[in-house]
C-alpha cells in the first residue's frame, strides 16, 4: 500500500513540475545566452573569444559550467560571437550539436526532435567596412513563446515583419534604426544586448525605467518566460 501511495505521489509531483516549467534565459555576455526549459539546453553565440574587439570578457569557469550535450547556435563567426578554439574544447569535454551559417537546413530540422520547438533562420545583413559577412538572425517558437535573436544585423526590416514576439534580443542600433525608418516592432519585451562596457552606464540611464526594455548589462542576469499552465 505504501509503495502504491509513493508511486501516486511521484506521478502527481512530476505532473505538477511539467505543467509549471518555464523558459529561463541567462545572459553570458555580448550576444551570448544560455536558454533552457529544464530539459533542453541551448547556447546562442557562445562560446566566443573573451574580450574580443573590446566587448565583454568572461571567466574560464563559464566554459566549465556549460551543460552536457547542449545545442550551440551561432549567428555568424566573428570572434565576439564565436570561438573555434573554445567550442572545440567544450565539444570534446561536454559533447553536443553545433549549428550556424554552414548548416542552416539541419538547424531548422530540430523541430523534428525537440518537443514544442521550432526555429526559423533569416539571412540578415551584417556589413563591416563595406564587407558583407554571412549572418543569420533567428525566430524561435518554444512552448508557444516567440523569441527573436537578432545577432549583429543592423536591419530592422526582418523583425519588423514579424508578429506577436514575446521577447526580442536586439542591439541598441536595431531600435535606433527602426525609429528612424518608421518601422514598428511587434514585441512585448526587448532585451538590449551586445553593449560595450563603456556603454553600460548610458544604457541603464536610458532604459532602466522603460517598462518593456531591459538592458542586458549584468553578466549572469536571467530572464524567465513564464509558460501557461494547463
Amino acid at each position: 500500500m505504501n509503495r502504491i501511495l509513493t508511486l501516486i505521489f511521484c506521478l502527481i509531483t512530476t505532473f505538477g513540475i511539467s505543467q509549471t516549467k518555464d523558459i529561463q534565459i541567462e545572459f553570458i555576455g555580448n550576444c551570448g545566452l544560455h536558454m533552457t526549459d529544464g530539459t533542453t539546453n541551448f547556447y546562442i553565440d557562445f562560446p566566443y573569444k573573451s574580450g574580443a574587439h573590446g566587448y565583454m570578457e568572461f571567466e574560464e569557469s563559464e566554459l566549465d559550467s556549460i551543460k552536457d550535450n547542449s545545442i550551440f547556435i551561432f549567428t555568424h563567426k566573428h570572434s565576439d560571437h564565436y570561438s573555434k578554439k573554445n567550442l572545440k574544447k567544450v565539444m570534446k569535454e561536454k559533447g553536443g550539436q553545433t549549428y550556424g551559417v554552414s548548416n542552416i537546413s539541419e538547424l531548422e530540422k530540430l523541430r523534428e526532435s525537440i518537443e514544442d520547438f521550432e526555429i526559423k533562420a533569416y539571412k540578415t545583413d551584417h556589413t563591416v567596412f563595406g564587407i558583407s559577412f554571412r549572418h543569420y538572425s533567428y525566430l524561435i517558437t518554444w512552448h508557444n513563446k516567440k523569441i527573436y535573436l537578432s545577432g549583429d544585423t543592423t536591419e530592422p526590416e526582418t523583425i519588423g515583419k514579424m508578429e506577436k514576439i514575446d521577447l526580442a534580443f536586439v542591439p541598441y542600433w536595431i531600435l535606433k534604426n527602426a525609429k528612424e525608418q518608421n518601422i514598428t516592432i511587434d514585441a512585448k519585451m526587448f532585451a538590449v544586448y551586445h553593449l560595450y562596457p563603456e556603454q553600460i552606464p548610458s544604457a541603464k540611464e536610458n532604459w532602466d525605467e522603460v517598462e518593456n526594455i531591459r538592458p542586458m548589462v549584468e553578466q549572469g542576469e536571467k530572464i524567465t518566460i513564464e509558460l501557461e499552465t494547463e
